[in-house]
């Protein structure tokens, strides 16, 4: 049997996350909102996010990705971190061009979650596709604030 490390998460220093951090003056500040199955956010791209001209970096596009599994495994009151990640890029994001990322937990067990991600263009046409394979952090002094609730962990992070 595998032994899955043991990680701890401090969850009042998240400020600065790239993915959804606030307080992170590069970052894409996600902003992540769920209706129960789902994660879902908006984001505009600018052009400090590109790779070729006019066109968002891969890596940025794989950071959105895995943001938003975190995310929805984080609102179903798991917070977890990748273990593993598989990420399918369609078509070139452009620059300035509003997209919507969303997320869901396809998988549950005691140590890890499974979920899947897409980014699509405003009318539904899919940019990127990614899995994660994640572990679910078991330790740390955020188990108090979760109360068995994923809205009320979101509200954390």
């Amino acid at each position: 049997m595998v032994s899955l490390p043991q990680v701890w998460i401090d969850i009042e220093r998240i400020d600065k996350c790239f993915g959804c951090g606030p307080n992170n003056p590069i970052g894409l500040k996600l902003k992540f909102e769920w209706d129960g199955k789902t994660a879902r956010a908006e984001f505009t791209p600018g052009e400090v996010y590109q790779g070729w001209a006019g066109i968002v970096h891969g890596g940025i596009l794989s950071v959105m990705l895995d943001e938003a599994m975190a995310y929805a495994a984080f609102f179903e009151g798991l917070p977890s971190v990748t273990a593993e990640a598989k990420v399918k890029l369609k078509l070139p994001a452009k620059v300035g061009e509003p997209l919507v990322i969303s997320a869901s937990v396809t998988k549950k067990t005691r140590r890890l979650i499974e979920s899947t991600a897409t980014i699509c263009l405003k009318d539904g046409t899919l940019v990127a596709e990614g899995s994660a394979t994640q572990i679910v952090i078991r330790n740390g002094p955020w188990k108090d604030k979760l109360n068995g609730s994923g809205s009320d962990a979101a509200n954390q992070k």
